[in-house]
């Protein structure tokens, strides 16, 4: 591992939270979902599989989507229990289960990705 691909990984961090952000603030829209949806495909296909490429944007992105989920003590929320929002729900599942499917195996030759050289 290397400064750089550590550095990698922290920016698709951050950019998996700011990914949900945007979903999270357009998901009631009848285009927010579709756009959430095509925007996490592209950018699963861009950065490639890996343990510090793919993954870091996932559990950015599911981080921020199930910290939005919860009931606050006020009693108010951000997604609400509808249709749209357990949609959210299972997108962020789609965007977890892809990322660890996706994971290289042990003992495999590794392979390179767009952002994050080798994985």
């Amino acid at each position: 591992m290397t400064a750089r691909s550590l550095a990698v990984a922290a920016l698709l961090l951050l950019v998996g939270g700011a990914t949900a952000v945007a979903s999270i603030a357009t998901h009631e829209l009848w285009w927010g979902l579709p756009l959430a949806a095509s925007a996490l495909a592209a950018t699963n296909v861009w950065v490639g599989r890996g343990w510090l490429t793919r993954l870091p944007f996932a559990l950015g992105y599911a981080g921020v989507v199930i910290a939005a989920v919860r009931t606050r003590p006020e009693g108010d929320f951000v997604v609400a229990s509808s249709a749209r929002g357990y949609l959210l729900l299972l997108l962020t599942l789609v965007v977890l289960v892809v990322a660890v499917v996706t994971l290289p195996r042990p003992g495999r030759a590794p392979v390179s990705g767009p952002v994050g050289g080798t994985t």
